[in-house]
């Protein structure tokens, strides 16, 4: 019998404040917390440094950005190396002079940085106006070798594209990780916010289903202007049975240990990979087949 993969990953659900050095500091409390119960890989929520504030459109945000890698990539990964864990940190990216990204960087147990993943889909809806301040990212997707598994990273808004999860899983991902930032307009009644949170949560665990892997989504929690946003981070199997689910108004920490060694057994008895009729999918490259 093969050796299970066992493997303990801590999610990271807090609320956020406006000032970036209290966040920084509160999410390295938070880490060590993490490391402290075990936890070896530990996924941080969106844009942790900050309030969410694509919730406006104001050019005094771009001042939020640094290069990565860069001031907290350096911090971070000195903190990865102290502890030994492996750390995936969302960051809001400046490239260049007027070029901004929404980034994740992956810091490995050894404290080196092992690269970034810039997030491909953009929203641009009410309270979330993030084309205003994020470039599409360019560097596909992306899968981190660390020291414990490799990690297959999409942030917020690409939970919603099962295309995104599918290469990612393809690319060799033993599990998927979701950095967040959703919520709640306050105006909403609770049947709307109801629908809204389980579709989110549901999508996500297809991507659990359809491609064999555990999902990880940390989620931020706390009222920030007109949102509430809605935590509920949660840790899916690889068949989307809920392993854990965080409340909806209050700051968590949990680490979870997961068998990786799972995703063989439940891609051999329910193939889906092996049944891929990939000869037929050229249709999924059209926007839209009249």
């Amino acid at each position: 019998m093969a050796k299970e993969k066992l493997v303990n990953v801590g999610l990271i659900q807090v609320s956020c404040s406006g000032n970036p050095e209290e966040n920084m500091e509160k999410t390295i409390r938070k880490i060590r917390e993490a490391a402290a119960a075990g936890a070896q890989i530990v996924v941080l929520q969106e844009l942790f440094r900050s309030l969410y504030f694509c919730d406006t459109e104001d050019y005094d945000n771009f001042s939020l950005a640094e290069a990565i890698p860069g001031p907290s990539t350096d911090l971070l990964g000195k903190l990865a190396g102290e502890l030994g864990v492996v750390i995936v940190a969302s960051l809001f990216e400046k490239r260049a002079e007027g070029l901004y990204h929404n980034t994740t960087a992956v810091l490995d147990a050894d404290g080196s940085y092992l690269g970034k993943y810039r997030k491909m889909h953009i929203p641009d809806d009410p309270a979330y106006y993030e084309k205003f301040y994020f470039t599409p990212g360019d560097l596909g997707y992306r899968v981190f070798e660390t020291r414990f598994a490799r990690i297959g990273v999409l942030i917020c808004w690409d939970q919603w594209y099962p295309e995104a999860a599918r290469i990612t899983a393809l690319m060799g991902a033993e599990l998927l990780v979701y950095p967040t930032a959703i919520g709640w307009a306050l105006s909403q009644d609770q049947e709307t916010n109801d629908e809204q949170y389980t579709a989110w949560q549901t999508i996500q665990r297809g991507h659990a289903v359809a491609n064999g892997l555990h999902v990880v989504s940390v989620n931020r929690v706390g009222r920030e202007g007109a949102m509430q946003f809605w935590g509920g981070s949660f840790i899916s199997n690889p068949f989307g049975r809920l392993l854990f689910k965080a409340s909806h108004d209050r700051e968590e920490l949990h680490v979870e240990t997961l068998n990786l060694s799972k995703t063989d057994s439940y891609r051999v008895h329910w193939p889906f990979l092996r049944d891929r009729r990939i000869d037929s999918y050229d249709p999924i490259t059209k926007r839209f087949i009249d």
